[in-house]
């Protein structure tokens, strides 16, 4: 039996995720990393040379090369968009680390841009490939369980790097962008439907250097009208307190909990619905993702994370980076 098809890879920024994840992914797959771009040349040497990957001399130089079909982004947020289209415009498809956009508005530049150039592009949401989040899925939109009530969630850990570009209000840092995205993610796609922003409380940091400042912490509370009545969603992020995640769902007949939820790799994850309990064997996500991208790209499959699905988050991010502001800033 022959083996799918593959896309030919450049990696655009030599991050923890892509070593972490990424290339792990695309090898298990078969799929050639062809060579990586960096804009720190230091940097890029020693991860080139670590993960035997040869190291682009620019990431124009990347872009310009015809033996590299799609890229994967991993940069700061703030540079998702001009590399984005700059990929496009170069004729290739794009796997790009979340926050796809810093606005509904960006999010739509990449949309034009995508049509304009007859290629896909995709927001890495890696917890949406996971078993367990397709069966939460399943047991939340059948009836044997009744309709959804309300949903719950925490994504926590402590960022300890003060040069972190988590921290840069320029940069696209904050813990919504990193953290909420998630449970916002995870909450709209059980319910069906977009979520209307009823507050926002959060932390902000002191004005950088530049004058801006992030949400270091953020809780958020969301109305879903759904066609089975209002679904209340409210979910906290931070990276100034311990690590601890978690999301609930209350239905009609109990309350469906799910232990890891945001898709990590190679740990087993547990679905938890009244006396009823569902154990996943450890996984790669990441792997499932660019599976199906290479498939969604080559024209094999519809994106399962379309474009006007990033828009819309992007739209729900809008406001609650808004009203994190506001509420901080009266």
């Amino acid at each position: 039996m022959t083996s799918p098809p593959t896309l030919r890879w450049g990696l655009i920024g030599a991050a923890r995720i892509a070593a972490s994840a990424l290339i792990p992914a695309f090898r298990s797959t078969g799929s050639p990393i062809v060579a990586l771009g960096c804009s720190d040349p230091a940097r890029g040497a020693a991860f080139a040379a670590t993960h035997e990957i040869p190291l682009a001399t620019s990431y124009a130089a990347l872009l310009a090369r015809d033996d590299i079909d799609a890229v994967y982004i991993a940069l700061p947020n703030h540079a998702h968009l001009p590399l984005t289209l700059a990929a496009l415009s170069a004729g290739k498809h794009v796997l790009c680390e979340k926050p796809l956009a810093l606005s509904a508005g960006e999010a739509r530049q990449m949309k034009a841009a995508a049509a304009a150039a007859g290629r896909t592009v995709m927001e890495a949401f890696m917890h949406r490939f996971h078993p367990q989040l397709a069966r939460a899925q399943a047991l939340v939109q059948g009836d044997a369980w009744g309709p959804l009530k309300w949903m719950r969630s925490h994504f926590t850990y402590t960022l300890h790097d003060p040069a972190d570009v988590r921290w840069s209000r320029r940069m696209g840092g904050g813990a919504l962008y990193d953290l909420g995205c998630y449970p916002l993610s995870v909450m709209r796609w059980l319910a069906g439907v977009e979520p209307v922003v009823l507050g926002v409380t959060a932390g902000l940091t002191p004005p950088d250097a530049e004058g801006g400042r992030v949400d270091h912490a953020a809780h958020a509370m969301l109305r879903f009208d759904t066609v089975h009545g209002d679904v209340t969603g409210h979910f906290d992020c931070a990276f100034s307190l311990p690590p601890h995640t978690q999301f609930e769902a209350l239905l009609r007949d109990g309350i469906l909990r799910l232990e890891t939820p945001f898709g990590w790799k190679d740990v087993e994850a547990v679905l938890r619905i009244g006396e009823h309990v569902e154990r996943f064997a450890p996984c790669d996500p990441y792997a499932l993702m660019v599976r199906h991208f290479e498939a969604a790209a080559l024209g094999h499959e519809a994106p399962r994370i379309t474009l006007d699905d990033s828009i819309a988050q992007a739209v729900a991010m809008d406001a609650l980076l808004a009203g994190a502001h506001a509420a901080a800033n009266p």
